[in-house]
């Protein structure tokens, strides 16, 4: 993946990992587009940085998502690279019978989202040089928590689907995978100032350096993301999934 030069859409750019990657892609000399429910937000995010642009996207639409990205490339023909990483994550109890609009809205923003902004550019990115297209999965695809099923659920699927599409698109468009471990932003509810997650400029400053690599890594793995994605090769993926749990409960207990 080249580092200068591009012009990158990243969606979920209004906070957390999205707004860290935005600006630091942006200081490598990219034009950047960050994309989100929210304009107030996403203005906020820009800031006076030139070359750096807002606009509004419900990625859980259908429709919503389809005007985008006609609107996108009729601003952007030069866009090259997507950065396919908005997402929620809801705690769900598996005990009883509940209501499954929690379930259903992650599904739809976090891999009906990702698969539909993908198919609606594809045609495009596919024609531009450099042309790459970055997945945002999570630690939680290859271990998964007890307390957001779906959101682990969903984040497995984008890894399957990466897979499926690097191999699909070969030759024509760069495809990459970034797995974050826990990491303080406000995914939930109170994320950013607990003890344990990693802290954001740390986790970005080692993605950074990941992606400046030559060639590229098709992950992007940061090492405190090793533990979960590397659990089942190295034959402790049970093991992992107890420690894993153990140290949500205790993290949450008061909370």
């Amino acid at each position: 993946m080249r580092m200068s030069g591009n012009t990158i859409l990243i969606t979920g750019g209004g906070s957390g990992i999205g707004r860290a990657l935005a600006h630091r892609f942006h200081g490598f000399g990219n034009t950047v587009i960050i994309a989100g429910r929210r304009m107030e937000a996403l203005q906020e995010a820009v800031g006076k940085r030139p070359h750096m642009h807002a606009m509004t996207v419900d990625i859980e639409n259908p429709k919503s998502v389809a005007d985008f990205a006609e609107r996108l490339l009729a601003d952007y023909p030069q866009l090259n690279i997507l950065v396919n990483n908005a997402g929620i994550m809801r705690f769900e109890a598996l005990d009883r019978s509940r209501d499954l609009v929690d379930a259903e809205a992650t599904i739809s923003t976090n891999l009906l989202g990702p698969i539909r902004l993908t198919d609606a550019l594809i045609e495009h990115l596919s024609a531009q040089n450099g042309a790459t297209i970055i997945n945002v999965s999570s630690g939680l695809a290859f271990v998964p928590l007890a307390a957001a099923p779906t959101y682990c659920a969903t984040k497995a699927a984008i890894h399957s689907y990466t897979v499926a599409m690097r191999e699909a698109l070969a030759g024509h468009v760069e495809v990459l995978e970034l797995v974050p471990p826990l990491v303080q932003t406000e995914l939930t509810p109170g994320q950013s100032t607990r003890v344990g997650p990693l802290s954001l400029d740390e986790f970005i400053d080692e993605v950074m350096d990941l992606f400046q690599e030559q060639p590229t890594p098709c992950e992007i793995i940061v090492a405190r993301a090793e533990f979960q994605r590397h659990a089942e090769a190295e034959h402790r993926f049970d093991e992992a999934v107890t420690i894993l749990n153990a140290r949500d409960r205790e993290s949450r207990v008061g909370a």
